[in-house]
C-alpha cells in the first residue's frame, strides 16, 4: 500500500459579508486597531439556515469540481468541527454521508477540536486509513463560530469567519505528510470557552496570544528536528489565521521573512480550523503546482497546537 497523504482540497467560503470597520464603530474599535492587530477588513458568514454540513456539502461540491470524485470508493469520512448541526447528534460525519449517498460500508466520526483541528485532523485521519487497509477518506473541516458569537463583543464579534474545506486524502497523494508535533496548554483551556449549551463564546485574547507567542515557534522547531529539515529549507509557512498580528509576531519570533509567512484572511476571518485548508487550496490547484515543501501550523482551542511538514510528490500523469 502506497503512503497516505493530501491528494486535493475543496473549499466553500459563504458569499455574506461583515465590514468589521462599521462593525468596529459600534464596539469601541477603531480601523487602525482593526488594520494593524486584528487584521480582518471583513468577514465571511453563513445564511442563518446553515449548518456545518451544508459547509461540508458545498467545499465537497468544489473538489468534486476540480477533479470527480468516484463515491464508491470513499472509506471513510472525518468531520472536524466544534459547533455541529442541531443539538450534536447525530454526528455530522453522519449527515455529510447520507447526504453525499457514500457507501454504506464507509466510516465516518467526528473530531472536536478548533483552531488546531485540521492539522490534528490529518493525522488522525492518516493512521486510521494505515490501520484500516483504507485507500481514499475525506477530511472536513467547518466550524460556523458566527453560531455561538454576541456580535456586541469586542473580544470575538470581529474575529470570526465561516468557511468549510474537504480534503481528498488518498494512497496517490500530491504531498506527503511528515512528522507531527503537538502541545497542550490545559492550563490556560478557559481562555477560549463556551461555558454552558446555549452560550455564547468567550475569549481571553492575551492569554492565547502569550501562550501562542511562547509555545508555537518551539513546536516549530522540534517539529523541523522531528521532520530532518531546515528553517530555510520550507518554501511556506501556513500558519492559523487567528489574526494578523499573531501571524507577524510569530513571523519575527522565528526570524522568518513575512513573505514565507502569509496573512491571507483579511476578506474572510478567522475560520477555525478551516483557515489552513483554505490556505491551502489556491496552492495546490496552481499550474506549476504546490511549493516542494511547506509547514503547516495550527493553534488555539484547548490550548492546543499540532504542526507538520508537507512534502510535494511527483505530479500524477
Amino acid at each position: 500500500m502506497n503512503e497516505i497523504g493530501i491528494e486535493a482540497v475543496g473549499v466553500y467560503i459563504p458569499n455574506k459579508r461583515v465590514n468589521c470597520v462599521e462593525l468596529g464603530e459600534s464596539l469601541d474599535a477603531s480601523p487602525a486597531f482593526i488594520d494593524s492587530k486584528l487584521g480582518f477588513q471583513e468577514l465571511r458568514r453563513k445564511d442563518e439556515q446553515q449548518s456545518a454540513s451544508d459547509l461540508c456539502v458545498l467545499a465537497f461540491e468544489d473538489l468534486n469540481r476540480q477533479q470527480e470524485i468516484d463515491r464508491s470508493e470513499i472509506d471513510c469520512v472525518v468531520v472536524v468541527t466544534q459547533n455541529p448541526d442541531g443539538g450534536g447528534i447525530p454526528h455530522v460525519s453522519a449527515i455529510v454521508h447520507n447526504r453525499l449517498e457514500l457507501p454504506g460500508y464507509a466510516a465516518c466520526f467526528d473530531v472536536s477540536l478548533g483552531c488546531s483541528g485540521f492539522v490534528h485532523g490529518l493525522a488522525v485521519i492518516r493512521s486510521f486509513m494505515a490501520a484500516s487497509g483504507f485507500r481514499q477518506g475525506l477530511l472536513f473541516t467547518a466550524d460556523p463560530y458566527s453560531r455561538i458569537v454576541d456580535d456586541n463583543d469586542r473580544n470575538t464579534a470581529l474575529l470570526f469567519g465561516d468557511a468549510g474545506a474537504c480534503t481528498l486524502i488518498s494512497e496517490t497523494p500530491r504531498l506527503r505528510v511528515g512528522k507531527t508535533c503537538y502541545a497542550t496548554g490545559s492550563e490556560f483551556a478557559t481562555a477560549i470557552q463556551v461555558e454552558e449549551r446555549g452560550a455564547c463564546l468567550q475569549m481571553y485574547g492575551n492569554q492565547v496570544f502569550r501562550y501562542v507567542a511562547r509555545n508555537v515557534p518551539k513546536q516549530v522547531a522540534r517539529c523541523l528536528a522531528e521532520n530532518e529539515c531546515e528553517l530555510n529549507g520550507i518554501d511556506l509557512f501556513l500558519l492559523h489565521q487567528g489574526s494578523k498580528y499573531i501571524v507577524e509576531t510569530l513571523a519575527s519570533n522565528l526570524d522568518v521573512d513575512p513573505s514565507r509567512i502569509p496573512f491571507t484572511a483579511g476578506g474572510i476571518g478567522n475560520t477555525v480550523s478551516s483557515s489552513i485548508p483554505l490556505m491551502l487550496a489556491p496552492l495546490m490547484n496552481r499550474p506549476e503546482g504546490p511549493p516542494q515543501t511547506m509547514l503547516l501550523s495550527g493553534f488555539g482551542v484547548g490550548l492546543a497546537a499540532a504542526t507538520t511538514v508537507v512534502f510535494r510528490t511527483e505530479d500524477k500523469s
